[in-house]
């Protein structure tokens, strides 16, 4: 977990929230370059399950923007509901995996990036900002089980389109049996983070107190 006072710091400065949803944003669209080529064999349908990291920067940034009615007051009383439990639980499980699916895949095909210093340091480094921002995000948002379930579910499908169908994002290598494995244990770890990193929502609550 990500120390409360950085926390505040970040999330309840003007300056500091527009820049960390600007970032995201911004790496919606570097994320989207990244696929662009291969989108148009790709069913539009499946767009959200094959764009993998720039879901899971764009759920952070909509994650975020739910704090700006909030700014310059304490973030851990930001209205919470429902939708948002499930909003903030999304963001938190698509960072976290895709952010270590990243570092996973990368290294497991090491010989197909290394030496390529961007292609394989650059890449690594900010998708473990990923990972490290998601921890940002039960500062403010809780979740359920339901939540929890649904995001595991979710994933788990991810998994599938993925590898069953051949619609993993674009590698350098054939990802065989141990990435699909790799993918789908992540899946598992990921839900559980973040089972352990949320406070638990009162669905009776309207807001926080």
């Amino acid at each position: 977990m990500i120390p409360e006072r950085w926390a505040r710091y970040y999330l309840e400065n003007a300056p500091s929230l527009l820049w960390l949803i600007g970032a995201n944003l911004i790496a919606v669209l570097v994320g989207i370059r990244f696929y662009v080529e291969t989108m148009p064999a790709v069913p539009t349908f499946l767009w959200p399950l094959y764009l993998d990291s720039p879901v899971a920067v764009l759920l952070m940034a909509l994650s975020l923007t739910t704090l700006l009615p909030f700014i310059g007051r304490d973030c851990r009383h930001a209205t919470t509901n429902l939708a948002l439990v499930y909003l903030h639980t999304f963001a938190f499980v698509w960072l976290v995996k895709y952010g270590l699916w990243t570092v996973a895949a990368l290294n497991i095909g090491f010989s197909a990036y290394f030496p390529a210093l961007w292609a394989f340091f650059g890449i690594i480094i900010t998708h473990l900002l990923f990972v490290l921002q998601a921890y940002l995000i039960p500062h403010y948002g809780r979740t359920t089980p339901g939540a929890l379930v649904v995001a595991l579910v979710l994933l788990l499908v991810n998994d599938l389109v993925d590898y069953g169908f051949g619609l993993h994002p674009p590698l350098e290598y054939d990802p065989g049996i141990l990435l699909p494995v790799v993918s789908g244990t992540l899946s598992v770890v990921t839900v559980y983070l973040a089972e352990r990193a949320f406070d638990r929502f009162d669905p009776e609550e309207v807001s926080r107190p």
